[in-house]
């Protein structure tokens, strides 16, 4: 078994597209018997997900619906640094309830398990298994696989990097104090208006600020932004 799993970060290590990172993808969600295999780029440039096992209608409408936002296994792996069962993530918020609905009648599955990653200037990825199991069943998998799966995430962050950049390291510009102030609010779960105010700035003016450090850190989107400036520890939280 430890055999076919060093061959799995060999075919890894030679996947040069994310078509051929997609197919060693599937390869280990046979090898490890999960029904769904992720790896999910937050603040990576261009797209959310770089590969990934669930159906491709589940994927456009997360990415359309921006459930990022809400979706706790991305915010509480955005503060841990350590592998999570969603058992342990707090799924109590009504629109938490509704999107988790939404999310089993894809067919996510009812157990799940992601691996926080933080890479080179501070990325910030996820690498998630999940199935329709028991939970003791589910119990014995995490048990005896987490080694394994920390091992393969940070192999698949690495190459999946290489494949979109060109390289695992990005360099980025630094932020102005302002900014630093506007993504900090954000962080800390102020909305805009409520920011702005207490910044004593016109809620156009913090707009500006925050496109400003959007594009220096190279995100898609204010969530992504402040995942950034956070596992950068440009933002102190």
């Amino acid at each position: 078994m430890h055999d076919r799993l060093e061959s799995f970060i060999e075919a890894l290590q030679q996947a040069t597209t994310l078509e051929a990172l997609q197919t060693v993808i599937l390869g280990l969600r046979d090898y490890l018997g999960t029904e769904h295999l992720v790896y999910h780029s937050v603040n990576s440039t261009g797209q959310q997900y770089a590969v990934l096992t669930y159906q491709p209608e589940w994927v456009d409408r997360y990415l359309e619906q921006d459930y990022a936002r809400i979706d706790p296994v991305v915010q509480g792996c955005l503060r841990r640094y350590h592998p999570v069962d969603w058992k342990h993530l707090d799924w109590g918020g009504r629109a938490t309830r509704n999107f988790l609905v939404e999310a089993m009648d894809a067919g996510v599955g009812n157990q799940g398990y992601s691996v926080p990653i933080r890479g080179p200037n501070g990325q910030f990825a996820m690498f998630t298994v999940s199935d329709r199991v028991s939970d003791g069943k589910w119990e014995r998998f995490t048990h005896e696989r987490t080694s394994d799966l920390i091992l393969l995430a940070h192999f698949i962050n690495q190459k999946a990097l290489e494949i979109e950049r060109g390289s695992d390291f990005l360099v980025t510009k630094a932020l102005s104090p302002r900014e630093v102030d506007v993504l900090t609010l954000l962080a800390l779960g102020f909305n805009r208006a409520q920011a702005a105010d207490s910044l004593s700035i016109s809620e156009h003016t913090f707009r500006t600020y925050l496109e400003s450090a959007r594009l220096k850190l190279g995100a898609a989107n204010t969530t992504q932004a402040v995942a950034r400036a956070v596992a950068e520890g440009l933002v102190l939280i």
